[in-house]
């Protein structure tokens, strides 16, 4: 039963996969499934803590914890599942650092992000992570560094996270009230 449920998603995955590097669609897909990077999210949440307003200041470090915690969650379940990335050239970087890709962190953190946005920003940034959220994903199995099943994964862990991290977030803002 896996191993049909395995050969479906590696069917699927392949359809969904842009042919090569040379795809008109290729820079696209590289740039949203870069978009998803947890360094740049967290160099971002940093800047907006520097040089942000107190209210920007607290959004940025509740979003910074919550992608903290999102990515040590992610690394354990990987660690833990094992499953390797799908056969490819792109994306080395991923494939030497991280070379497991069940479930998808960027997947994870882009709808993670979309929740809480939605819970704390304003409608248009909500509006805007709503749509990038599955974007990301599938640029992450367009660029063949992910099955769908990792993608899909992530994607409700990240509801769920996101959904867990809105309703502790009166909880966190008194502990770590200090930073705002």
């Amino acid at each position: 039963m896996l191993q049909t449920l395995l050969s479906l998603d590696a069917r699927l995955t392949a359809r969904l996969r842009l042919p090569s590097e040379r795809s008109r669609w290729w820079a696209v897909a590289v740039f949203l499934a870069h978009s998803g990077d947890s360094w740049l999210w967290m160099s971002g949440f940093l800047l907006l803590w520097l040089v942000g307003s107190p209210s920007l200041r607290r959004w940025a470090v509740l979003f910074a914890v919550a992608v903290g915690i999102q990515a040590l969650s992610i690394f354990a379940l990987k660690q833990t599942i094992r499953r390797q990335r799908p056969p490819g050239e792109w994306g080395a970087l991923y494939r030497n650092f991280d070379p497991h890709s069940f479930p998808s962190g960027h997947a994870t953190r882009a709808f993670l992000l979309a929740v809480l946005a939605a819970g704390n920003g304003p409608g248009w940034l909500s509006l805007v992570l709503a749509f990038w959220a599955p974007l990301v994903s599938l640029a992450r199995v367009a660029t063949g560094v992910h099955y769908l099943s990792d993608i899909t994964a992530g994607a409700v862990l990240g509801l769920l996270m996101g959904g867990a991290f809105l309703a502790a977030q009166p909880t966190l803002s008194a502990l770590l009230s200090f930073l705002f």
